[in-house]
């Protein structure tokens, strides 16, 4: 069981990082944006596949060493 609370101590420690980050940048120039009058539309596309690396080769990484 102490495996796997280091992959969820490690994936907490990748989201705070990467939370923090982006509160600091903002949102990342391959994020769209719509404004309108009374409607916003976002959508983090950059954001989304910058996660889906990070947690792809954090995942990667706890299952090839532990």
């Amino acid at each position: 069981m102490s495996d796997i609370g280091r992959l969820l101590i490690g994936m907490g420690v990748v989201l705070i990082i990467f939370g923090l980050f982006v509160s600091v940048v903002g949102k990342l120039p391959g994020d769209i944006v719509i404004k309108r009058e009374n409607f916003t539309f976002y959508f983090p596309l950059a954001t989304s596949i910058l996660l889906s690396i990070v947690l792809s080769l954090l995942f990667y990484l706890f299952t090839k060493f532990f």
